[in-house]
């Protein structure tokens, strides 16, 4: 059983390690705009897309801030980066079946929206 999931993983790793080269910070950063919702859409679609370890995360959520881009999509983007794994999506679905797989990243998707709002909402309530 596991040894079919190894050019599985293989794939995930190397699909993961590709779309963070094609997607490089600097290009990414015009895609954001002053819209808090569409922010947070693109930050957690990101995010979802080029999953990774949340210490990378910490420090390309660094680099966005940098660029400009808002606290919103990096928050969801960080989110995202984390819980939905849409390039892990073939091993998840085998693994723990497809129905599961589906509704666990759709659910963390929007969790990701939702808790990024709130987080910025929450920080400008205290600040």
């Amino acid at each position: 059983m596991f040894a079919g999931m190894l050019p599985i993983l293989l794939g995930v790793i190397l699909l993961t390690g590709l779309i963070l080269e094609v997607l490089p910070v600097d290009k990414v950063s015009g895609w954001f705009g002053k819209n808090v919702l569409l922010d947070s859409v693109v930050g957690a679609t990101f995010g979802s897309i080029s999953a990774g370890h949340p210490l990378t995360s910490y420090v390309l959520g660094g680099e966005l801030l940098t660029q400009g881009i808002s606290l919103v999509a990096v928050t969801a983007l960080l989110v995202s980066w984390v819980t939905v794994g849409s390039i892990q999506f073939p091993a998840e679905a085998i693994m723990l079946g497809r129905r599961f797989a589906l509704y666990r990243n759709l659910i963390c998707f929007i969790f990701s929206i939702l808790i990024a709002v709130l987080t910025v909402a929450t920080m400008k309530l205290f600040a």
